[in-house]
């Protein structure tokens, strides 16, 4: 008698109740942030090196640097606004 009390859900119904699909609106966010001006200079300089780099056959330069600067400008656009879309 008590098993009649306790709801079954089966795996099949849980799926299709979450059916809506999920976005990531750090994905949204950064596509947005990269098409600001300092994003988009800091993307070229870094196209630039990666560039250079690739143009020659023995070199040690790497362009990390560049890299780190455009992810950092990319985090710091994006973490104004990603905190007030969380759930």
């Amino acid at each position: 008698m008590s098993s009649k009390m306790i709801p079954v859900v089966k795996a099949e119904e849980a799926v299709e109740a979450e059916e809506e699909e999920l976005v990531d609106p750090q994905v949204e966010l950064r596509e947005v942030c990269s098409q600001k001006a300092d994003a988009q200079n800091l993307w070229a300089k870094y196209q630039e090196c990666n560039d250079r780099v690739n143009s020659r056959s023995n070199t040690a330069e790497t362009c990390e640097e560049e890299l780190i600067d455009y992810i950092h400008v990319l985090d710091k656009c994006v973490n104004k606004d990603l905190f007030k879309r969380l759930k």
